[in-house]
């Protein structure tokens, strides 16, 4: 009895042993030396604010272009619109040219016109393709605009194409054959359907 009452005794004199964990408190955690230290909530709650009020966001990437390019584009803009009234005297004095069957007699003004507004267009096309494809490349890592950009190349490209075909290729013939007059005339207004296309799509938004 005696040597149970002094152990009872010790027990507790000295508390609990270093071993013994006792429940932990709602503002501790336990670690693994068994130290309870105080839970800082406030700093657990405001970290993942802070976290993402330091994320960073990236800067657009600065696209540099030549000291020419504005100039070049200024010529390419005015040049486009030149198109516009040379394709109507085209279509005027052409369409005389069809009624007439090719024949000039009678019709040396709309024979004029036509030639005159061609040459006009065959410049203003030259012009358009050198100062278009230059800034095309000049701009080529610039990925604003890029898809109209290219749309707008490839069909002023093809219009060029059908231009040329119909001017050179047929021109002389549709004096003399009717199925050449119509084939001319045809790829004549594709050609110029494509042009406006091409530029109506760069009017649209930003370039």
């Amino acid at each position: 009895m005696t040597s149970v009452t002094l152990l009872l005794g010790a027990l507790l004199l000295h508390g609990p042993s270093a071993g013994a964990v006792g429940p932990a408190s709602p503002d501790t955690i336990i670690t693994a030396d068994q130290g309870a230290v105080r839970r800082d909530t406030a700093s657990v709650a405001v970290a993942p604010a802070l976290a993402s009020n330091d994320t960073v966001r990236r800067r657009p990437k600065a696209v540099e272009v030549s000291d020419a390019y504005a100039l070049r584009l200024t010529i390419h803009h005015y040049t486009a619109f030149t198109t516009i009234p040379l394709f109507a005297l085209q279509s005027i004095s052409g369409n005389q040219l069809y009624q007439a069957g090719g024949s000039t007699q009678g019709h040396e003004t709309a024979a004029w016109l036509h030639s005159a507004s061609a040459a006009g267009l065959g410049a203003a096309f030259t012009i358009n393709t050198v100062t278009g494809l230059w800034n095309l490349w000049d701009s080529r890592d610039n990925p604003n605009g890029r898809v109209k950009r290219w749309l707008h190349s490839g069909l002023l490209l093809a219009s060029d194409a059908g231009f040329t075909y119909a001017g050179i290729k047929l021109g002389s013939e549709a004096r003399r054959s009717q199925s050449a007059r119509d084939e001319h005339r045809r790829i004549a207004f594709i050609s110029m359907g494509t042009a406006l296309v091409g530029y109506g799509i760069m009017l649209v938004g930003d370039h």
